[in-house]
């Protein structure tokens, strides 16, 4: 798995099933930063991230302006990627768009797969994908809900990040666990 944060990582976070809004926007937030880079890359920077996004609270990211933006680009300690910067907090308002139609995000992420996990019994890294087509949907709908920075091969990541897709390996002690897990 590489090093211990990534084994703790994998362990006790990656692909449980999560229905906590602070979490989903947590995880959003990461993901875009993501994009294009290891995740090992923002986990290390993960609680840097935490200070500076206000502890991942959505209603205090959405009001973010051009001063917060400056604040983040000085920040050494994050991403600093002006559009990225820039789609964390425009994300942060849709995502409070989402909750306000949907009555949570929890909800409408898990509606693409009417609550239940996708589970693919993967045996080798190998036929593990990028990308799928539940990822291709979800990303399309984000996009038309103003999301940026939200590729299929993002959101695949994503839905895997919060056990909507359970992709440990059949072998993996972590797959039976979560499979038993509503």
């Amino acid at each position: 798995m590489g090093n211990a944060l990534m084994q703790s990582y994998h362990d006790t976070e990656w692909g449980v099933p999560l229905h906590d809004e602070k979490k989903h926007f947590e995880f959003l937030l990461l993901e875009t930063m993501q994009a294009g880079l290891s995740w090992q890359t923002i986990l290390n920077k993960r609680e840097a991230f935490r200070k500076a996004f206000a502890g991942f609270d959505v209603e205090k990211v959405s009001r973010f302006g051009e001063e917060d933006t400056a604040r983040l680009m000085d920040n050494a300690g994050i991403i600093r990627n002006r559009r990225k910067i820039e789609a964390a907090i425009s994300n942060a308002s849709a995502f409070l768009h989402i909750k306000k139609e949907w009555g949570s995000f929890d909800r409408y992420i898990w509606s693409f797969t009417d609550g239940k996990v996708v589970d693919h019994r993967l045996t080798t890294m190998d036929q593990m994908p990028v990308q799928d087509e539940l990822a291709e949907r979800v990303s399309a709908d984000l996009k038309k809900r103003g999301f940026k920075f939200v590729g299929a091969v993002t959101i695949y990541a994503h839905l895997q990040a919060i056990g909507v897709i359970n992709d440990h390996l059949t072998h993996c002690f972590r797959y039976n666990e979560l499979r038993e897990k509503p």
